[in-house]
């Protein structure tokens, strides 16, 4: 009796849950690891990187250790570590706001992502549901676009228009990392067509930004007709990520010190990838044909619609104010969503930031042609459609309303 007793309880005791297991040792990984309760199933963390490297928003790690259908929770908590802003130390942490968006980015392999469920919100804290699969769980602030994703575009791009696709080295950053970039310029005479640059990431954090550049290269090899027009009319360049080193560190990027990418924009940047940006758009000025500069961002957590910013009109010709109302218009009858325009832009002048007149829009305002359209595009991050496949809706909406404003008028 006594034997059957104790196999009786053997089998009603719950079995001893796997160690969990938690990394940040890999390019964008980050996060301060608080706690690991195996047996409660939690994880607590914050964000992690240098505040010195930019905002302490960003947080990605590894998680080993979950079995497949087993549920876990992992608990984020802001930043305890100052932050700068406007160029100084302002002797308190971050608005945790900017790092708990409403679901996090969760994936079983590393390069294709979902959101988990709603996360639970609390004072200081956000608690995110997870499921195990059997192996490893990526799970992310948002769905990381680091230089891996990067030389996966411009591989199958290349592969794919071999003709039209040349990959290029904008520069080697101040921390030996390669800037890679894209240019896609048709046979003809590039000397006579217009010229549009767009990049992404000058606020490393800003990982939704690279996947609408990555949406817009997506359907502009597209077989639609006005993908095809654009990519013979136009010379296009593409720079999917910025700030390489902060992305590959895991850190912010936003205010950095000295200053951020985009607060660089001078006659003197600190960056090397600004300075070979500069040197290339105004290469294109020289030849009178720099049409479209495009920034991709994305804005705070309660921006829960794309918006552009705009530098301040009365310093715009006539014709560059007129092509800038035009372009605004396409651009709102072509991003109706999920993820849908806001039509009225906002302005960076005086007011917005004390380098305001460094901020990269600004700069090719300055440097660019009579013609020439600069603008920011903010895409929101903290919304259901902030996904990979959201954000690459953004990206060919934006093509497509670039394909509008370029095309010759019709006879």
């Amino acid at each position: 009796m006594k034997a059957i007793l104790l196999l009786c309880l053997a089998l009603l005791s719950p079995i001893t849950a796997a160690e969990l297991r938690v990394s940040t040792g890999f390019d964008g990984g980050s996060a301060t690891i608080e706690a690991i309760d195996s047996a409660k199933r939690e994880i607590r963390i914050r964000p992690g990187g240098d505040p010195a490297r930019g905002w302490a928003c960003w947080w990605f790690v590894r998680i080993e250790g979950l079995g497949a259908g087993e549920q876990a929770t992992l608990v984020l908590h802001g930043s305890e570590r100052t932050t700068r802003n406007n160029g100084q130390d302002t002797g308190k942490p971050l608005s945790q706001d900017w790092a708990m968006p409403i679901a996090a980015a969760v994936s079983d392999d590393g390069k294709t992502w979902r959101q988990t469920g709603l996360g639970t919100r609390g004072t200081d804290r956000i608690s995110y549901p997870l499921e195990g699969t059997g192996g490893p769980l990526w799970v992310a602030w948002g769905p990381p676009f680091t230089p891996r994703e990067t030389d996966a575009l411009i591989a199958e791009a290349t592969q794919a228009r071999p003709d039209l696709v040349h990959p290029f080295t904008l520069a080697e950053t101040r921390e030996g990392r390669s800037v890679r970039a894209l240019r896609i310029a048709a046979a003809g005479d590039a000397k006579t067509k217009p010229a549009v640059w767009i990049h992404a990431r000058q606020h490393a954090w800003e990982s939704g930004s690279s996947w609408v550049a990555r949406g817009f290269v997506d359907w502009l090899f597209s077989d639609a007709a006005e993908a095809k027009g654009l990519r013979e009319q136009a010379e296009i360049v593409i720079v999917p990520i910025m700030d390489v080193d902060r992305v590959v560190t895991g850190d912010g990027g936003k205010e950095a010190a000295p200053h951020d990418h985009n607060r660089d924009w001078s006659d003197t940047p600190h960056y090397p990838e600004v300075a070979g940006a500069q040197q290339r758009m105004k290469a294109y000025a020289a030849e009178g044909r720099l049409a479209v500069f495009l920034d991709l961002h994305n804005p705070a957590s309660r921006d829960l619609r794309p918006f552009f910013f705009v530098g301040p009109p009365e310093l715009l010709s006539d014709t560059a104010r007129a092509n800038r109302e035009r372009f605004l218009s396409l651009a709102a009858g072509h991003l109706t969503g999920p993820l849908a325009l806001d039509p009225k832009p906002r302005v960076t002048g005086a007011n917005y930031h004390p380098l305001w007149r460094r901020i990269s829009g600004q700069w090719v305002n300055d440097h660019g042609n009579e013609h020439t359209l600069a603008a920011c595009l903010e895409t929101s991050w903290n919304t259901r459609h902030s996904t990979t496949d959201g954000y690459r809706t953004v990206g060919r909406q934006l093509g497509e309303a670039l394909a509008a404003y370029l095309a010759p008028p019709a006879p």
